[in-house]
């Protein structure tokens, strides 16, 4: 019996040895295949497989980019050349710098002449460009200068001061009128309120100063000709105090005179913006003290320091013109605007608007007439 029990005890052996074996080999294998698929499900997202919806939503990633690269073509656009600003006084209001000009008469015209007043566009801030051109180029836009130069322009657009309207300017024997530079203080008005007592070059000066220089249209430039504020004012009104200030300013600095309607009519003006800001001149650092008179000048040099009547503010033209001033007068009594003008600049420094043909207050009669 012992024999039989060995064998039996053998073979149970060996049956324990096999279940063994089968359970360590699967254990192993499991723990195999949980150690080679554990890493697929955290790699996966890293790996470029992606999914639909990260199709859709990467073409918003790039969007940054185009605005970064764009930030620096804008920047790096070629600027207009500098544009010369006028120096503001701190702290001094046109209005108040008003009531520091001299109320005087206007003096005779006699001896005036465009020769008198030195070069015209001399180049007198010494930077290798003419006047005119150094106007256009401060206030134009969308300058082109001619080659290899960089002062003489050749187109630009204006926004005309005066009218508001917008210009192209075209340098030609036939374009470059139609945008001439004004004087805001016109030269004859100049010479008639004291620049004949300074001497030539500093009526250049003056002649030349930017302050005293605005580019704008041959009809505005032709409609003001040598008037000053009380015959004539931008038909642009958002621009008259600054208009305005300019002259005082350019009076101040080179120690000109107002006449009692002029300086009723700037006051009048500036009653709108009485903190418009006056300005100083690039050129004259103080205001210019005037040369001695010449001897022929002397009687009319004398005569201002009296207070004149206002009827002594505007030299008369001549014959009064028809009609006789009445309360009756209004435009259909004219053929023209011009004519209507004429009649309310020679009666208006004397008697006001005595007819009603400026309408809105802007010293323009008749302005509905041809």
């Amino acid at each position: 019996m012992r024999p039989h029990r060995r064998f039996i005890a053998a073979g149970c052996l060996i049956i324990v040895l096999l279940v063994f074996w089968l359970i360590a080999g699967t254990s192993a294998d499991a723990e195999e295949s949980r150690g080679q698929s554990s890493p697929v499900p955290s790699q996966t997202p890293a790996v470029a497989v992606p999914s639909p919806s990260s199709f859709s939503e990467s073409p918003a990633a790039p969007d940054p980019a185009p605005a970064t690269d764009n930030a620096p073509a804008l920047e790096s656009s070629a600027p207009e050349p500098a544009k010369p600003e006028d120096r503001q006084k701190p702290g001094v209001a046109a209005l108040a710098l008003l009531e520091t000009l001299p109320i005087k008469g206007r003096a005779p015209k006699t001896g005036y002449d465009r020769d008198e007043i030195g070069q015209a566009w001399a180049d007198v801030d010494r930077n290798g460009c003419d006047t005119r051109n150094d106007i256009l180029a401060r206030d134009l836009s969308a300058l082109s200068f001619r080659s290899n130069e960089s002062c003489r322009v050749i187109s630009g657009v204006l926004q005309d001061p005066y009218s508001g309207r917008t210009v192209e300017f075209t340098r030609g024997q036939e374009t470059s009128a139609l945008v001439p530079v004004d004087h805001v203080v016109a030269l004859s008005d100049a010479w008639q309120k004291g620049a004949q007592q300074l001497t030539l070059e500093q009526r250049t000066l003056l002649a030349n100063d930017p302050l005293n220089l605005l580019a704008t249209t041959q009809r505005m430039n032709s409609q003001k000709s040598d008037g000053d504020a009380a015959t004539w004012l931008p038909q642009n009104k958002s621009f008259r105090c600054a208009y305005v200030s300019r002259q005082i300013s350019v009076k101040a600095a080179y120690s000109l005179w107002v006449t009692m309607a002029e300086h009723d009519a700037m006051e009048r003006i500036l009653a709108d913006c009485p903190d418009e800001a006056a300005a100083d001149s690039t050129l004259v650092e103080e205001p210019l003290a005037p040369a001695e008179p010449r001897a022929a000048k002397a009687p009319a040099a004398e005569e201002p320091a009296r207070m004149p009547a206002p009827a002594a503010d505007k030299a008369a033209p001549g014959a009064a013109p028809s009609p006789a001033p009445a309360r009756s007068v209004n435009c259909s009594d004219f053929d023209t605007h011009a004519a209507a003008q004429t009649w309310f600049e020679y009666y208006h420094p004397m008697m006001g608007d005595i007819g009603g043909l400026d309408a809105d207050g802007d010293l323009l009669a008749c302005v509905s007439l041809p």
